[in-house]
Parts: structure tokens; sequence; C-alpha cells
């Protein structure tokens, strides 16, 4: 199954280190970042797994819930858990689902056979508290993801859910931001974007974040 953005994030019950759970339940009214790894007791997920439990603040301040995934079962999890909270240095507060019958892996397309037929990628998944899925990113299994990038993006889509602008590149919280070509009404314009703006051309309209 190949989920696309918009696609409702397919619901599922399954172990995990905090016990059975029902992946819509647990997520609540929150955001959620579901992330997956090739396996437990690796060396690149656990720097990973480390970044992502140091992360939790500011994940709470964005009403967001991390939740971690691999095809091994729910003891060897807990077993690694202790090696992660160690070596990081920090403690990880945030389940880890053990996928060994790959139901989850299936539905989220995180099994790739060119790079293994039994593992996941390290597939990442932003899903809003509708159940929509916002954002997917995929890297290979060599390469550790960019969590920094995944919390600028929810800043970036939390900002346009509430207001009517787009983010630029290599954007970030208190930025700059662009208006919409959908939006063309001067009276319009004046009314949402009090602040005003800069045109450099007529299809860049440049304005300052409306929340800041």
């Amino acid at each position: 199954m190949t989920l696309r953005l918009g696609d409702t994030a397919p619901d599922f019950e399954q172990d995990s280190t905090i016990g059975r759970i029902k992946f819509h339940d647990w997520a609540g009214d929150s955001w959620v970042v579901l992330f997956s790894h090739p396996a437990d007791f690796t060396p690149v997920c656990t720097t990973e797994l480390g970044l992502t439990a140091k992360l939790k603040p500011e994940f709470e301040q964005r009403n967001v819930k991390a939740i971690a995934l691999s095809v091994d079962p729910a003891d060897a999890h807990k077993e690694w858990i202790k090696d992660i909270e160690e070596t990081q240095d920090t403690v990880v507060g945030f389940p880890i689902v053990a996928d060994s019958d790959r139901k989850v892996s299936e539905l989220y397309d995180m099994i790739h056979p060119n790079q293994s037929a039994t593992a996941t990628v390290r597939s990442l998944f932003v899903i809003d508290p509708a159940k929509k899925v916002r954002l997917t990113i995929t890297y290979p299994m060599s390469t550790g993801r960019n969590f920094n990038e995944v919390l600028r993006v929810i800043d970036a889509l939390q900002l346009t859910d509430k207001h009517t602008v787009a983010t630029p590149g290599n954007w970030t919280d208190g930025d700059d931001v662009i208006i919409p070509l959908t939006v063309q009404d001067p009276e319009i314009l004046k009314a949402k974007y009090p602040k005003g703006f800069t045109a450099p051309r007529p299809y860049l309209r440049i304005t300052p974040q409306p929340n800041k």
C-alpha cells in the first residue's frame, strides 16, 4: 500500500513497549510522528531514538506524540531501550511498536525489497489530529534522519493550517512567509495581511509571519 499526502493514516492494533496500542485511540487529538527502524540494537537507530527522546519538550510544545517501530518483538525493544538510555543519556518516553508480523510495515509501505526483504527502511510520517498524512520522508538504512527538519516542517504545517500563507525554502519559525497566489482581491489582502507585504514580482509577495 502506498500512502499519499492527504490519505487517512491506517489504523492498527499492535504490541508495543507500553502494551497493546490501538493507534488512532493512542494518537487522540495530537499530531503524530511515526517512524520506523531496520532493527533493534543497531547504531544509527540508537542515536535516532535517543535524539527523539531528547526532543520530547519540543514535541510536547507542538502537541506532537512520537512513536517508533521495528519488526523486532517488544521484549527486544525493552532491552534495547536500556542501551539507548545509557549511551544517549536520556529517557525514552515514547512507545516502540513491535511489528513482528509486519502488519504495520505493510500498511505503511515501510519494507522496500530492493533495500531489504525483511527489515523496514527509515520511513517517517507526520500525521495530523484528523489522522491525515501530512508528510512522508524515506531515508536509506545507512543514513540517520534530521529531526530538526521534522520539527521545522511541523511548524510550517501548523502555521499554514491556521493562516493563509506558504513558507519559502529554508523557512524557520519567525521568518517571513509568502502570500499564496489564490489571494488576489485587494480588500482581502489588506484584511488578511495587515502588516503589509513586498512584491519583488507580482507572483512573489512576502509578508511577516502573521502570528509573530
